[in-house]
């Protein structure tokens, strides 16, 4: 005979005011509330509903503060209707999605509840930030900045209204308000911005280490604009991955249409697509915290129980990975509901000039209102942290990263004077590395080919990650290789693992694909600092090679150099950029990266062999200066200052050229031009160069031809420090010439040769160019002549 409900679950099963209970989650719930209590997270299930009930009331509350926050300069906790100049003069808030992210936040705040144990969350859709904002300010969940200026009061929850898109600056120009438009460093347990959608989806997986789990809210609206989350279960492992909770908000609808899963066949349609990509999928009520809190437990019992099947032998991998499809409406709880208003201002008008919308904004807001001493109820419901022994969730595991620091070998290039590859030097050290490391969780990112791109031994060690390993292949179920054709996907596991040790190889061409992951999580590095947290994580190299100087079989689309001149746009001390000409310094790189924490570094390296020009001691000294001095004769003339492998080889062709004909040169190697540039405030002031060092390494008055492994401009304006002007220094580098052609064929073709680079010296000294070179190689050099005479 079934069990008649307790009064508690009656009470609960009736709902509260918007938020109803839909028969199945009913059930759900119930079967969830008699394992919680058997598992004695709970006392009774009696208690189990008690919990539920204030997680309708908070859910409730959170719905109308984000309203509020769109619309609204304040609250009025007595629940009054507000008033015309109650409200902003100009609204604004991608309202209908924060609308539809607060009952799954509260369904996550709700599992860590009612199991005594704070999860990581991670929030896809990066722009629906205030129902995490209105959330935390209910339960006072807030971080250190926003302690004493929002909260639970009347005080708190205005201030947090008004400061929702104040476009307020303080004195150094930055926000003045410790609130944004998306997750930014003052959310309180934020972990990505997701301004970019689709990142969330390839990174989830990868976040959690053994004993931590992580709640994902992610998009729709993302699941078309980013490919790669299809393959999450190809990677999750339970030997070294954490238990995630994937949660799709299905609503149907985009900025101005519906997604493709709407118009494809919804949830039923996107159901079947997950299953035949190995996924476990089920659907919940989007409209429900209670829902979501099942949903949260019930993936982390399926992928527990997987991998306990998997240890009795009775299994394999890979584990259908659960996935809960949260079906509502954009923009739940308002007006507008299920429109294309509902992406940013659902109402028709503006409650600040229109009677109509007000009169509609405050019966809305009547829904949602929940009275003050009910609030006050459920806030201490959820005020549980103490008691249960457990962190806030501000205070999440995945938040406040920070691993051991790596054992860091040391540098052994082969002697001066060979040629070597410096990714052959990158792939020896790093085996060495991984091997030192062996209590680290590695992710390696490869888009493509790991040992075409001299990274052989590495391969070899770590393997590629596969369900089904293939014999005699370097393959394994638990390989850190994470082989994807997709680099965003690649990347995707390389920043996902902030609680490791990673890498990502690409083409430099193609790393530009990667290039919106990497300024995202440099962004929220850096918020990071400047809120004084600085983050924890160890650094990570993106190592960039077969590139665009050494590429030139494969046509102009493999000819970019792009991803290094758009990552000195960002800021140095967080976005390392790295031009390793020799095998000493590529190593050393990589050892600088490993050694630093919150930073990205790009590394452009050659795969092919290039002469070894420097030491293990000169490589530290050329990146503690950001350039080295290679040779020079006393008191030159002239200084040759060279960025990337073979620009640095041209330079000293020409300064041997020079030297032939009576003049005296310098040789100067830039490795890392960020040390170099003009500070653009104090953090970037305390990485650079010292003005006394960088005028040793470039004297004043000293002309200067710069050949460079970018295109000249970008770097004109990063070394604006050593440039005294067009008559004092020139510039050669990649002008976008390419094609089917050899390395010489791709120096020639962008005016980079070291004959190219002695007419322009001749110009800076204001000589005739037929003093250095003869008349078939000036003749090349204008076009004129056979460009074999320059080889």
């Amino acid at each position: 005979m079934a069990r008649r409900p307790s009064a508690a679950c009656d009470q609960w099963m009736g709902g509260y005011g918007l938020i109803q209970h839909t028969p199945q989650t009913c059930a759900r719930i119930a079967a969830m509330a008699s394992q919680l209590v058997a598992a004695n997270h709970a006392p009774s299930e009696d208690a189990v509903y008690a919990t539920l009930m204030a997680a309708d009331r908070i859910a409730s509350a959170t719905l109308w503060v984000v309203a509020h926050m769109t619309y609204a300069r304040r609250v009025d906790l007595s629940g009054a209707a507000l008033l015309a100049d109650d409200f902003k003069p100009t609204p604004e808030g991608h309202t209908g999605g924060a609308l539809n992210v607060a009952p799954a936040y509260v369904g996550y705040l709700t599992a860590n509840l009612l199991t005594a144990r704070t999860r990581g969350w991670l929030l896809g859709q990066g722009h629906c930030v205030a129902a995490i904002e209105a959330a935390n300010c209910l339960i006072e969940n807030l971080s250190p900045a926003q302690v004493g200026r929002y909260g639970p009061d009347e005080a708190g929850l205005s201030r947090l209204c008004a400061d929702f898109y104040s476009y307020e600056i303080d004195a150094a120009g930055r926000p003045a308000a410790p609130l944004g438009s998306h997750v930014n460093a003052h959310t309180a347990g934020g972990l990505s911005e997701g301004g970019y959608l689709g990142f969330a989806e390839i990174q989830y997986v990868h976040m959690p280490l053994p004993g931590e789990s992580l709640v994902a809210i992610l998009s729709d609206g993302a699941f078309e604009e980013q490919r790669g989350s299809d393959w999450s279960e190809r990677w999750w492992r339970a030997e070294d991955c954490g238990l995630v909770a994937p949660m799709m908000i299905l609503n149907g609808r985009r900025i101005e249409q519906r997604t493709e899963i709407a118009q494809d066949g919804g949830a039923d349609w996107l159901s079947r697509h997950l299953a035949v990509n190995g996924f476990d999928p089920f659907e919940i009520d989007g409209r429900d915290p209670a829902a979501f809190a099942w949903a949260i437990l019930e993936s982390e019992r399926r992928l527990e129980e997987a991998a306990r099947s998997i240890r009795d032998g009775g299994s394999a991998y890979p584990v259908k990975l659960p996935y809960a499809i949260a079906v509502t409406e954009k923009g739940f709880g308002f007006p507008g509901a299920g429109t294309n208003r509902a992406h940013n201002l659902p109402l028709e008008g503006s409650p600040h000039r229109d009677d109509q919308a007000r009169a509609e904004f405050n019966a809305a807001a009547q829904a949602l209102y929940v009275p003050a001493d009910a609030l006050a109820v459920s806030r201490q419901v959820f005020a549980a942290h103490t008691r249960q022994g457990r962190p806030k969730e501000r205070d999440n595991s995945l938040a406040s990263r920070h691993p051991a620091s790596p054992a860091l070998p040391p540098v052994t290039p082969p002697p001066i004077g060979e040629a070597a590859s410096s990714m052959a030097a990158i792939d020896a050290w790093f085996v060495a590395f991984a091997q030192a490391n062996p209590s680290h969780r590695f992710r390696i990112g490869n888009p493509d080919e790991l040992k075409s791109n001299q990274m052989g031994g590495t391969l070899d060690l770590l393997k590629h990650r596969v369900n089904r390993p293939e014999a005699g292949a370097p393959e394994s179920i638990h390989g850190a290789v994470i082989t994807a054709l997709n680099e965003e996907a690649a990347i995707g596991a390389a920043l996902g693992n902030k609680g490791g040790l990673n890498l990502a190889v690409s083409y430099e061409a193609f790393a530009v694909k990667m290039l919106g992951a990497l300024r995202q999580e440099i962004i929220f590095a850096r918020q990071l600092m400047e809120a004084g947290r600085p983050p924890g994580w160890i650094g990570v190299p993106v190592i960039a090679t077969s590139h665009t100087w050494e590429n030139g079989k494969n046509q102009q689309s493999h000819q970019d150099s792009t991803i290094g001149e758009a990552l000195l746009g960002e800021m140095s001390d967080i976005s390392r950029v790295m031009f390793p000409p020799d095998a000493a310094t590529a190593a050393e790189a990589l050892r600088q990266i490993y050694g630093a924490r919150g930073v990205i570094g790009c590394v452009i390296a050659a795969k092919r062999p290039t002469p070894c020009i420097f030491d293990p001691a000169a490589a530290r000294r050329a990146f503690e200066a950001g350039a080295i001095t290679v040779d020079g004769d006393s008191d030159p003339e002239l200084q040759l200052v060279a960025m990337g492998a073979c620009q640095l080889a041209e330079a000293g062709r020409a300064a041997a050229r020079l030297r032939e004909r009576g003049r005296r040169v310098q040789v100067t190697c830039i490795v890392e031009p960020g040390r170099l540039r003009a500070p653009r405030d104090a953090f970037e002031e305390a990485f650079v160069v010292a003005e006394g060092p960088l005028r040793t390494l470039f004297p004043t008055g000293l002309p200067r031809l710069l050949v460079t492994h970018t295109r000249p401009e970008p770097l004109i304006g990063i070394l604006r420090r050593i440039d005294e002007g067009p008559g004092r220094l020139r510039a050669h580098g990649y002008i976008s010439r390419g094609g089917t052609l050899d390395a010489p064929g791709m120096l020639f073709a962008n005016r980079c040769t070291w004959a190219h680079l002695v007419a322009s010296a001749a110009a800076l000294l204001q000589t005739e160019v037929g003093q250095f070179l003869s008349g078939a190689e000036a003749a090349a050099v204008i076009g004129a002549g056979d460009p074999r005479a320059v080889r």
